[in-house]
């Protein structure tokens, strides 16, 4: 039964959780509002929320200039390419380390948590030098095959994961003649789908908004991602602010669409890799 105390902490935990989320919310919703005002309106006082005369006009430019509908395939490309070789390749280093033992596994587990401690920046000179040799530069398998190779913290969430599978479930698939990779891929992986849920949503995020490497290694227009595009849309349309959070509002659209549609599994597997790893 709850006490009046209780019932007044409560009430000020969801006003505090409320107003956070107001304060985060706020600057997206700003965006969004100003994106469907005309140029005349953008710098209005006292500012509205809600537009008086709400337009489209700026989502009309922005996705039919400056070759908008490239970059933001050119994105879709990378990323989804990016994201499937990630879940794929942590999702069979976590199993590796999980359920087989091996001479050295734990030191190389714990180096490759290592790597999750260096700055993403420190690393750009060694990427550029090995995507030079490598034939990578300017081109979208060079920004796929960086993207990919961050698989620490994927792997280390999807270990926890494959470590509480039972051993018997394995077993039995093995005494049915299931191979290693059999058993890992017809058995361990759809168990492990919320888990890998998770490592998509936070794969493709990371690849869609990356800026840094994207920015260091194209150097052809027709290969820009939408960071970049982005960048050179705001420079060239800096005071049309409407236009600039109209291109936004489209560039962050699949992002939220992709949390969206995944958030329960999303939500499962980031607790189960934490709370059983």
């Amino acid at each position: 039964m709850l006490t009046r105390t209780s019932t007044i902490g409560n009430i000020w935990r969801y006003a505090l959780l409320s107003l956070g989320a107001l304060v985060m919310l706020m600057p997206f919703l700003y965006m969004i509002s100003t994106s469907f005002k005309a140029h005349a309106f953008v710098l209005e006082l006292p500012p509205r929320l809600i537009p008086s005369a709400p337009t489209i006009e700026n989502y009309q430019r922005a996705l039919t200039t400056n070759h908008f509908g490239l970059y933001f395939l050119n994105s879709a490309v990378v990323s989804i390419s990016a994201t499937t070789i990630t879940v794929v390749l942590s999702a069979m280093l976590a199993y590796a380390f999980a359920r087989w033992e091996f001479p050295g596994r734990n030191v190389l587990f714990y180096a490759m948590l290592g790597t999750m401690m260096v700055p993403a920046l420190t690393l750009i000179i060694p990427q550029f030098v090995l995507a030079k040799q490598l034939h990578l530069l300017n081109s979208r398998w060079g920004l796929v095959v960086v993207y990919s190779a961050g698989t620490a913290f994927n792997m280390f969430l999807l270990r926890g994961f494959f470590e509480e599978i039972p051993q018997e479930l394995l077993d039995s698939a093995l005494i049915d003649g299931a191979g290693p990779f059999t058993t890992f891929w017809r058995v361990a992986l759809p168990l492990a789908r919320p888990a890998l849920a998770a490592t998509a949503i936070f794969s493709f995020l990371g690849a869609w908004d990356e800026f840094t490497w994207a920015l260091t290694a194209i150097n052809d227009e027709k290969l820009y991602t939408l960071p970049i595009a982005l960048r050179l849309f705001q420079q060239q349309h800096g005071t049309e602010w409407g236009l600039v959070f109209a291109a936004s509002a489209v560039a962050v659209l699949p992002t939220i669409l992709v949390f969206v549609i995944f958030q329960r599994q999303f939500i499962k597997g980031v607790m189960s890799g934490a709370v059983k790893g």
